[in-house]
């Protein structure tokens, strides 16, 4: 492998606490990103336990958190170890690790200097076990500018997916985002509301699964209008952007909240659920980006075959099938892979000292160098 080339390693753990995702890209002098290997590896049910209830206060938590975040780091190491050697690389080959960590707390909302977002991983202890350079803590330096921290991956779609279309880029993680990328203007993005995150939440609460796979169990049920209008009515969707959201806002207390004492089929919540990513989604395309000709779908839920024949039915009344909908896999980058590759992009930007912020997206003062060094 020829070592003149740029090698980084992005790592992705998103909101849906469902595993890591480890790629090794290529990147140019102009940042183009190329994915050369890639390695996923789930959560051991004791992590994902433990990552789980940190998502809400509890007893001994700056305890538990630690031994949260060693157990991150260590998980990460391991995974990394694999993805070098199928590649047969040593850790010299690469630059530098680009680690996103595991959000636990995300309060963008509260007033400047006090806001915070807090991704748990022990990073120093990261960048010992691989012998590689880490850097980590993406998110804290646009909030200290006053931005919200997220999303930071509408300037790696900027980057990988600007064309001469009027483009956007819908990340369906745990929580969806929007990236808009038109001809003329500038590039924004925000969250636009639940991903994935609720669906696995409901149907881990119901039926001890961790995700509904191909949308099998919302196949079965019928959307039920009153409680998927009350859910769209939830402040968050009106709220202008820039604007951010996370487990904090969107979890199963929520949902128990607007189900009430109505008495709804379980399958019917979830076929609700996925309406309404695909309606709160949509719908905001439709307000800030009306003239969009094409919808690139990436994220675990790109993997969700009834959830994307959802977005194209929905579109097709709302957008007079002006609007072409695709997956990432199209352009050739992998769904599941365009965040982790984003984490290997915005490590080579810190490398680089190149702002990797959009203050458009963000609401940040100005561009700002994001993320925390750890040396090898």
């Amino acid at each position: 492998m020829n070592k003149l080339r740029s090698l980084y390693i992005g790592l992705m753990s998103g909101t849906s606490l469902d595993g890591i995702d480890a790629v090794l890209a290529e990147l140019g002098s102009d940042g183009e990103t190329n994915l050369i290997r890639s390695v996923s590896a789930p959560f051991t049910p004791e992590l994902r336990k433990a990552l789980f209830e940190l998502q809400s206060p509890g007893p001994n938590e700056i305890h538990r958190e630690n031994q949260a975040a060693n157990a991150l780091a260590i998980s990460y190491a391991q995974t990394i170890q694999q993805l070098l050697t199928q590649s047969e690389l040593t850790p010299s080959d690469i630059k530098a690790i680009g680690a996103h960590g595991q959000t636990i707390r995300h309060q963008a909302d509260l007033p400047h200097q006090l806001a915070y977002t807090h991704q748990t991983l022990n990073a120093a202890l990261l960048a010992e076990l691989t012998g590689i350079e880490v850097i980590a803590d993406f998110r804290s330096r646009d909030l200290a500018a006053g931005g919200h921290g997220a999303p930071l991956v509408p300037a790696f779609h900027q980057q990988q997916f600007g064309s001469g279309q009027n483009i956007a880029v819908l990340n369906l993680g745990g929580i969806a985002n929007l990236t808009l990328l038109p001809i003329n203007g500038e590039v924004t993005g925000f969250d636009c509301g639940p991903g994935n995150i609720l669906m696995d939440a409901w149907i881990s609460d119901q039926q001890g699964h961790a995700f509904d796979r191909n949308g099998l169990w919302a196949s079965q049920g019928k959307v039920h209008p009153i409680l998927l209008n009350k859910m769209l009515s939830d402040t968050f969707f009106t709220k202008a952007p820039p604007k951010s959201t996370g487990r904090d806002d969107f979890h199963l207390t929520w949902l128990q909240q607007q189900i009430g004492s109505d008495n709804i089929h379980a399958e019917d919540v979830q076929a609700s659920l996925l309406h309404l990513t695909v309606h709160s989604a949509l719908q905001a395309l439709k307000c800030y980006a009306p003239q969009t000709q094409k919808l690139i779908i990436c994220g675990g839920g790109a993997r969700n075959g009834m959830l994307l024949e959802a977005f194209k039915t929905y579109s097709a009344a709302l957008f007079n099938n002006n609007l072409k909908i695709v997956t990432s896999d199209v352009l050739g980058v992998d769904p599941q892979l365009v965040e982790a590759l984003a984490f290997a992009w915005l490590a080579w930007a810190h490398k680089e000292k190149r702002p990797a912020n959009l203050p458009a997206v963000t609401g940040a003062k100005g561009p700002r160098i994001l993320g925390a060094c750890y040396p090898a």
